[in-house]
């Protein structure tokens, strides 16, 4: 048998980890398959490319998909069928990392579908798999013939821990860090950017990409090395784009003075916009006879370029924009809070022609998001949503399931609001965000940042301060160096841009941040400005929210569940559950409240929700009176339980039944219990005894009575 030998390249971390790329064992008939491995951790990633393109695609079919095997850590799915099934958002979320960095580096005219996949097959439970997904799918790629032109990249996370900078830390290290932020660069340049931070400076989030690009030029010379040794440095030949250079030169003389009249009407109404493009366009096709020769793909495609360039040029050169701002200026901005009576909270916020209607939820424990991975179960207090219906943009689209854009949106969201949310010990609820975008024309995301920011002021959360969010956008000429900077980029300049860079955060610092570049460069100079320029819009945005409401609430709004949760010995649940659970089922009944358990160590936590106060305090007095540990000393008003020769039994307290003997009854002494006390009779006595061996209570009520 012929065993295939390996070919291995390694490259060794700053803090002397260790990572190795291995090709040539597994996966050989895929184009390109390779295994990464850090400790023992280790991801399998291939990729494979069709050699021709579909009729008239202009664009590139790539499709990613990161996938965790439960079996690489020793566990079994908890799905129904027990197996691995559709990919959780987490899983979308690091696809979504990969494609995002990788996409931009193929050529232009390369049209063929791709498909990049990236397993987890064996981990490291104090290791963070994601941060080398990215590097797993480029390594594929480089030992391949596919023509990714723009690479070799990688992909690390940069944490930072006690004031020091740490590139791909540990889950234990992430635990303590105050940033996390993953960064995917080429060796020369930094791609694309995505992160959560405790309101760091905008000089504090450059200090962590320059980090961070030093460990990636690392594992790109390593990817060279790679590709050398495997013998792939001649790529494929491909010819996916379609020409008429005539048709082109034609369409560039005679129409695109009026394209660039179009862009210069500086309208802020993105349907008369595209009236006023496809009027131009229009008037060619009228000018064509009916047997014409001209490719109809190829005269849309040239009129989206012209349209492109005279958009691009009107801002690079008059510093306008296609809606009339100038590059820093926000469009205009109007909130409402509290606009849906019934919910906990509410806002709707509307910048332009994009807007967000935002819910905020509030539940106890019983409605977590439960968490199934490989390498994590529990649960998630803490949810937005974010959803993005085709009427927001005026089009038809079918209704199923989350897009992988809806989850990647939230997430984002999710990511900027929970660096202030209140702790776990001053916020006893599970909240659920939902960002319903009813009006989209660019940074649909951002705004359910600043309606979900508005929505949970509204509903009395304390959250620690406002966020905002603005979306940035960047237009350069890389022959002429000239380039401009866009603040609250309209969908249009996301889409002929060369940057989506979007920044969340408060008056200290920034929380959250995305970037998405679509040209081979960006400078730190460039990204510096940016992000100077970003916060003067975030600021200006956060004013006008607070024109709506400036902090939380004082009091969630009286519908709302009030939950109290109170700490008990462990050894009491049972006597709160009952057997079967008829105490606890009791209590809920009679009182409206309802009640959640939870046994953490040697303590129970016992957490009474209901939605008024009334009722919150019968339940709580119910449970307090089963807990309650009985002192001696203490008086009490108990009821007759039974009756013996020697004495009576007497609940003094829910669930705690002690001995009046018949010489404790009075000071005169009784012969027998006959007529002295009637079961369910109430009597106050007192407790003088616990049985230190038997735990058994001893009452008396003469104590209380005066001495004859």
């Amino acid at each position: 048998m012929n065993i295939p030998i390996p070919i291995v390249q390694k490259v060794t971390l700053s803090d002397g980890r260790e990572i190795s790329v291995e090709t040539g064992k597994l996966a050989k008939q895929a184009d390109g398959a390779v295994v990464v491995r850090m400790g023992n951790t280790m991801l399998l990633a291939t990729v494979v490319s069709a050699h021709k393109a579909g009729e008239n695609v202009d664009f590139f079919p790539l499709s990613v998909d990161y996938l965790e095997k439960f079996a690489s850590a020793g566990k079994i799915p908890g799905s129904f069928q027990r197996r691995e099934g559709r990919l959780s958002d987490y899983e979308v979320l690091t696809s979504r990392l990969v494609d995002r960095v990788i996409r931009p580096l193929f050529p232009d005219d390369y049209h063929a579908e791709t498909q990049i996949n990236v397993y987890l097959i064996s981990v490291d439970f104090d290791g963070v798999p994601d941060a080398l997904a990215a590097l797993a799918a480029s390594c594929a790629l480089m030992v391949s013939d596919i023509p990714f032109v723009g690479g070799p990249i990688a992909e690390v996370r940069v944490g930072r821990v006690g004031g020091k900078y740490i590139v791909n830390p540990t889950t234990s290290q992430m635990a303590e860090s105050d940033i996390d932020m993953m960064v995917g660069a080429s060796y020369d340049n930094i791609v694309m950017v995505e992160g959560e931070m405790k309101e760091i400076s905008e000089a504090e989030m450059l200090e962590a990409l320059a980090v961070a690009h030093v460990e990636i030029k690392k594992l790109c010379t390593m990817q060279k090395e790679l590709e050398k040794a495997v013998g792939k440095t001649e790529k494929r030949l491909y010819s996916h784009e379609k020409s008429d250079l005539d048709l082109k030169q034609k369409l560039q003389d005679e129409y695109y003075t009026k394209m660039y009249a179009v862009a210069r009407q500086l309208n802020n109404n993105k349907d008369l916009r595209k009236a006023g493009f496809k009027g131009v366009e229009d008037e060619f096709m009228a000018t064509l006879p009916a047997d014409h020769t001209y490719d109809k793909f190829l005269i849309g495609k040239y009129f989206h370029d012209l349209q492109r360039d005279a958009a691009r040029n009107l801002a690079l050169d008059e510093k306008l924009r296609l809606d009339g701002r100038l590059p820093d200026q926000i469009r205009d901005i109007w909130c409402e809070v509290d606009y849906l009576p019934m919910t906990h909270g509410s806002s709707v916020f509307t910048r332009g022609e994009t807007q967000s209607l935002t819910t905020v939820t509030l539940a106890t424990i019983l409605s977590a998001k439960l968490i199934d991975r490989a390498l994590l179960r529990g649960e998630d207090k803490f949810m937005l949503h974010y959803n993005f219906p085709g009427f927001s943009t005026g089009e038809i689209k079918r209704n199923g399931p989350t897009a992988r854009r809806e989850v990647g949106h939230g997430n984002l969201a999710e990511r900027a609001i929970k660096m202030v949310m209140p702790s776990a010990e001053d916020n006893p609820y599970v909240i659920r965000i939902v960002s319903d975008i009813l009006e989209s024309n660019g940074s649909s995301s951002m705004a359910t940042v600043c309606a979900a920011t508005l929505a949970l002021m509204d509903a009395g959360v304390k959250i620690k301060s406002p966020v905002s969010g603005i979306a940035m956008g960047m237009i350069s000429d890389e022959k002429t160096g000239k380039y401009v900077i866009l603040s609250d980029i309209l969908g249009d300049e996301d889409h002929l841009g060369d940057m989506d860079f979007k920044v969340t955060g408060t008056e200290k610092g920034i929380t959250a941040c995305q970037m998405d570049i679509k040209v081979n460069g960006l400078s730190f100079q460039v990204l510096a400005e940016a992000l100077a320029q970003a916060s003067k819009g975030r600021l200006h945005i956060l004013g006008e929210m607070k024109k709506a409401l400036a902090a939380p609430r004082e009091n969630y709004k009286p519908h709302a569940p009030r939950l109290v949760t109170i700490q008990i010995d462990s050894s009491q649940i049972g006597a709160i559950i009952g057997p079967g659970g008829k105490i606890i089922q009791e209590i809920q009944k009679s009182t409206g409240a309802t009640l959640n358990i939870e046994e953490k160590g040697d303590f129970g936590f016992v957490t009474v929700a209901a939605t008024n106060g009334d009722s919150l305090e019968r339940a709580l007095a119910r449970v307090k009176a089963i807990v309650a540990v009985p002192e001696v000393g203490e008086t009490y008003t108990g009821k007759v339980k039974s009756i013996q020769p020697f004495g009576a039994f007497v609940e003094f307290m829910q669930g705690k039944d002690g001995l009046l003997h018949i010489s404790e009854i009075k000071w005169e002494r009784l012969e027998t219990m006959d007529g002295v006390l009637e079961i369910g009779e109430e009597i106050t006595v007192k407790l003088v005894e616990v049985d230190k061996k038997t735990g058994k209570y001893r009452l008396s009520r003469k104590a209380l009575l005066p001495k004859a």
